[in-house]
């Protein structure tokens, strides 16, 4: 005779409160997705029922009259230059924070971590007056030049980056490596959890971001993805709001679809940094 184990309560209790926040958490997408096929009429009058039929008119009519392509292009143009340019300077600068001794290090990261807590909004003005006498308005560098370097991100990298064992990089430079080999071939390797956590964090920020372009791209050729929904939307009858869940399923799709590829290595790099 098997004794049957017995399931503390603890545990069940836990499974029971993830189980209700994965239902929380997913029922908005599953809320988008399910208007973006629901017909018109059906969002304004039943709004939380499930679709009577599926159609898919709402996605046809999207891309006849939006130029999606043009916003798909810009958006990713601008999402992938700045997380390639943030995440790499971000870890070369958290390495050397994490690993080379220099003067003044502890003072510089200590006032980093200080300007974190400046409300950004006190900086749009002198970055505004500085792009435009620049004469970046109009173009992409005026949002991937400011956005290639995050205090944040840099101190994330830091802190993972803290948890390598300094052993590595020390035997590296005994057998002769440069600092620049050490980083590439050694840390970098060791830090694609934490790259992982940085490259989604960014390309969510520059493909979720409206006020950006909203204040430096004033031309519609220019234009991302949310201008161009932000727009559309002014120009949507009530009746049509399949159209309006259409265009926003189309938008946050590829951030699911990115999250999903890497969600390993975001669990592993928080938690590498919490049992730090």
């Amino acid at each position: 005779m098997f004794r049957k184990r017995r399931i503390p309560w603890t545990r069940i209790l836990a499974y029971l409160v993830l189980s209700l926040g994965a239902v929380v958490t997913t029922y908005p997408f599953f809320y988008m997705v399910m208007n973006s096929v629901k017909p018109g009429a059906e969002i304004m009058h039943q709004p939380l029922a499930l679709p009577s039929q599926i159609t898919f008119s709402g996605y046809i009519n999207v891309f006849a009259r939006l130029n999606m392509l043009l916003l798909f292009k810009n958006t990713l143009i601008l999402a992938v230059s700045i997380t390639v340019l943030n995440t790499f300077l971000s870890a070369l600068a958290g390495y050397a924070l994490a690993k080379i001794p220099f003067p003044g290090r502890e003072p510089l990261f200590a006032f980093m971590l200080f300007t974190m807590m400046i409300p950004g909004a006190l900086f749009l003005i002198p970055t505004y007056v500085l792009i435009y006498n620049l004469g970046w308005v109009g173009s992409f560098k005026a949002l991937i030049i400011p956005s290639a370097v995050s205090v944040f991100s840099i101190f994330l990298a830091k802190q993972f980056m803290e948890t390598i064992p300094s052993e590595l990089s020390e035997a590296a430079r005994i057998d002769g490596a440069s600092e620049g080999r050490i980083f590439w071939s050694i840390i970098l390797p060791l830090s694609r959890p934490v790259l992982a956590v940085l490259a989604i964090l960014n390309f969510m920020g520059a493909w979720n971001d409206f006020f950006g372009p909203l204040l430096y791209l004033n031309k519609p050729e220019t234009w991302t993805l949310q201008l161009g929904l932000q727009q559309f939307q002014g120009t949507v009858p009530g009746e049509n709001a399949q159209e309006i869940w259409a265009a926003t399923t189309l938008i946050t799709a590829p951030l699911i679809i990115l999250f999903f590829f890497l969600q390993d290595h975001v669990v592993r790099a928080y938690t590498n940094v919490n049992l730090r």
